[in-house]
């Protein structure tokens, strides 16, 4: 089976489709999205909508970004101004109905397909997670003694001079012009949403093992 990782969507759907045509995955292929579905974007209601079309005709595992665990932060305790001040309000505006009051309604499918990412996957030779590692421990280091604040929200890898890493992490989180591909490191994260910025505005994917970049623009 075919390993497939796609990076950071942030409610992009048009940018979404746009990569999955050109990915034209089959059965065959295993889909690892690294998470931050939503916020800041156009339109979260309808990435989230293309995920689950998706989930029920192709292998897929959905991890956890940090802007989902804002959301359930909002959802499950009422904590909104972090979430409104990293992309909340656009997530919202995606679900608003004009006929209640403008009141933002997320249906329960969706609700529950958020609660059901997952901090990282593995494979034997990959490691998955949305943000990154502690480069001074090692994987099973990191699983161990690390919080999930480590999974959802590190950044000390990237300017580390040398990653205990027993394998190769893939990784979004934090955008960067071009994929980042080392022995160690895989960052697919090149800034989607952010396409009013120089040298961003793209969605990427990975295929492995071949280390194959799919790269594709911002669409409206």
């Amino acid at each position: 089976m075919g390993l497939i990782a796609i990076g950071d969507i942030h409610g992009c759907a048009s940018t979404l489709d746009r990569l999955l045509e050109q990915l034209a995955p089959t059965v065959e292929d295993h889909l690892v999205f690294v998470g931050d579905y939503i916020d800041r974007g156009p339109n979260t209601r309808a990435v989230i909508d293309r995920l689950l079309d998706l989930k029920a005709v192709q292998p897929c595992t959905f991890l956890r970004g940090n802007h989902e665990a804002l959301m359930l932060d909002y959802l499950d305790l009422g904590a909104f101004n972090l979430w409104r001040m990293n992309g909340g309000l656009a997530t919202l505006s995606s679900y608003t109905v004009n006929g209640n009051g403008y009141k933002a309604e997320i249906p329960v499918e969706h609700i529950n397909f958020i609660r059901r990412t997952k901090l990282y996957y593995e494979t034997p030779d990959y490691f998955f997670v949305h943000a990154g590692l502690r480069p001074n421990l090692t994987i099973k280091e990191n699983q161990s003694q690390c919080g999930e604040d480590v999974f959802l929200w590190e950044r000390s890898h990237l300017d580390a001079p040398s990653l205990a890493w027993e394998k190769t992490v893939v990784c979004g989180h934090t955008p960067v012009p071009e994929p980042l591909n080392t022995d160690k490191l895989i960052n697919i994260d090149t800034g989607c949403v952010y396409h009013m910025h120089p040298n961003m505005g793209h969605l990427t994917a990975v295929r492995l093992p071949e280390r194959e970049f799919i790269v594709v623009p911002f669409a409206d």
